[in-house]
């Protein structure tokens, strides 16, 4: 407990950790566990006290990437079964923002596959960021279009864009183990591009790719000199039909060291619970909101999340509540009752059915 209570300590300082305390972090035992998860929850509860953001991703197209990530669903050359569309029309993006809004969420993310936007592609979004925030004042628009040319992080934000997403996902040395059509370099100097525009920038990890400790202590490190304002950690959904597929790496207890290295690395930064967080943290996702103070809503770009009810449920029964709503009521409908949970058995021992074991 001593060695992670002086890390806290350095987080709540504002003093970040070492390479060798971030490998000691992601390499601890299982039986201290709960210790780390204590110490890191420190500087998230100092910064962020008990509420917890909710962002929702709206894919306005999707799939038929040029890109060759190996991660993606979505990639050059991928057989994934998802869906594939072009881009949805501004009132489509409008019923779909509508939706995440009405359920808590403060920032709804605008995603489009793709290398990156064309000149009219940063047009075509303007009447739907501008309905957005005609329909919704005070709900932040982050979009997520791909490698930023020169001039158009500008253009998105005189739309009324707040803050640009481009994930750095892993670390430099690694970068072209699982690309080949861009480079680290490129995805670096995007978030800059955005920053000097005046756009919030959100850039973060990809965990389970078969990385070392190594390298996930190097990807927030890196991103940590980028200074963003919000940090995603994603967890690799291995989708057949990409060459990513059966990469099952990651186990509940590595998800939270992982947590818990991000939230030391950024003690007083948004820190987003992202993708692939019920596939391998499963019943430990609430024990994750102690490093995490920012999660997605429901489903993601190509791959379907709990229902977003469950995710209110789990923040009000950790003991948290949704930002922007009011501490007493949880931040969702329906409170304590839960009538539709209770279910009088009708199998197993005395009947013709079989036990629910």
């Amino acid at each position: 407990m001593a060695r992670f209570d002086v890390l806290s300590d350095k987080a709540l300082r504002r003093e970040p950790p070492t390479r060798e305390e971030l490998l000691g972090v992601l390499g601890s035992d299982d039986d201290v566990l709960m210790d780390l998860v204590a110490a890191a929850a420190r500087p998230r509860l100092r910064a962020f006290g008990r509420t917890v953001k909710l962002n929702y991703l709206v894919n306005l197209k999707s799939g038929l990437c040029p890109e060759d990530c190996t991660y993606c669903s979505q990639r050059l050359g991928s057989t994934a079964d998802v869906v594939t569309y072009t881009w949805l029309k501004p009132d489509q993006t409008a019923e779909a923002v509508r939706a995440g809004v009405e359920a808590g969420a403060a920032r709804v993310c605008l995603v489009a596959s793709g290398r990156g936007p064309t000149d009219r592609d940063v047009d075509r979004l303007r009447p739907a960021i501008e309905g957005i925030k005609a329909d919704h004042p005070g709900v932040e628009v982050c979009a997520c279009l791909g490698l930023l040319s020169d001039g158009q992080a500008e253009r998105l934000r005189a739309s009324g864009v707040d803050a640009y997403n481009h994930n750095l996902n892993t670390s430099g040395e690694r970068y072209s183990d699982i690309c080949t059509t861009h480079t680290f370099e490129d995805r670096v100097e995007t978030v800059g591009k955005a920053k000097a525009a005046g756009l919030s920038p959100c850039s973060g990890l990809i965990a389970g790719m078969g990385e070392s400790d190594g390298d996930i202590a190097d990807a927030l490190l890196a991103l940590r000199e980028l200074e963003p304002d919000s940090v995603p950690v994603n967890f690799l959904i291995p989708f057949e039909g990409t060459p990513l597929a059966g990469q099952w790496n990651l186990d509940a207890r590595q998800c939270l060291r992982i947590l818990a290295a991000a939230r030391l690395v950024f003690p007083d930064t948004e820190v987003r619970l992202a993708a692939g967080r019920e596939v391998h943290l499963r019943g430990m996702q609430s024990t994750a909101l102690y490093l995490a103070n920012s999660i997605f809503l429901g489903d993601y770009l190509t791959s379907e999340g709990q229902p977003g009810r469950a995710d209110l449920e789990m923040i009000r029964d950790a003991g948290f509540t949704v930002l922007g709503t009011d501490e007493g009521d949880g931040g969702q409908d329906g409170g304590r009752e839960r009538p539709d949970l209770v279910r009088p058995r009708h199998r197993g021992a005395g009947t013709a059915l079989p036990p629910n074991a």
